[in-house]
């Protein structure tokens, strides 16, 4: 079960396969790994204790970065995702962390969440994915609908509060004049932005 795998500078950590997206360019899509790891298919979800001892199976004066972002949506398990960086930092203060998200945190938990990151994540990176609720519901079919949407503009507002580095990223799959418009709705809140490359 690969619950830790390396890319570039960064460990990544997997923590779930549940997602509630469906997106037409996932990754999970085209295999069961990433970057030369194993399978990402968990045949359970890891408890925070294993998830732990995975991490620090590896060396890691060898990365930047702690990453959580597998073959699920890691805010999936926000309170074990918490609970691992709580025991991570308590034992690698320096190592900085980050969460990829979909940032639809807040509809699959049902209340307000960027808070409970704070003094946690030392960034997060969300994924946009598209300049309005229609283009974002036609790649990303939620299961919260076009409402999903909006719902990833209101979570990165929140995490502009309570987490030091936010960024908005899109896939260049999108049109030039469609990316542009997302680097706008990322300057409108303050946010950084990314055009992250699509590996077909």
């Amino acid at each position: 079960m690969t619950i830790t795998y390396p890319v570039h500078d960064g460990l990544y950590v997997n923590v779930t396969n549940r997602c509630p997206d469906h997106c037409t360019f996932c990754i999970r899509n085209e295999g069961d790994g990433a970057y030369g790891s194993g399978s990402l298919w968990l045949e359970r979800e890891p408890s925070a204790d294993e998830i732990v001892d995975a991490i620090f199976a590896n060396d890691l004066s060898q990365y930047k970065e702690l990453v959580f972002c597998g073959y699920g949506e890691p805010l999936e398990r926000l309170d074990t995702v918490k609970e691992v960086i709580e025991k991570v930092k308590a034992r690698a203060p320096g190592l900085p962390v980050r969460i990829n998200t979909n940032g639809l945190a807040d509809r699959i938990a049902g209340r307000p969440t960027a808070k409970e990151l704070a003094g946690l994540a030392d960034a997060v990176s969300i994924s946009l994915n598209a300049p309005d609720a229609a283009t974002y519901q036609h790649y990303c079919r939620s299961d919260f609908g076009r409402a999903a949407y909006d719902a990833v503009l209101a979570y990165a507002r929140d995490c502009m509060q309570y987490i030091p580095s936010v960024t908005l990223t899109v896939l260049d799959l999108l049109t030039p004049a469609q990316i542009e418009e997302c680097r706008a709705v990322a300057a409108s809140i303050g946010a950084k932005f990314r055009v992250r490359a699509y590996e077909a």
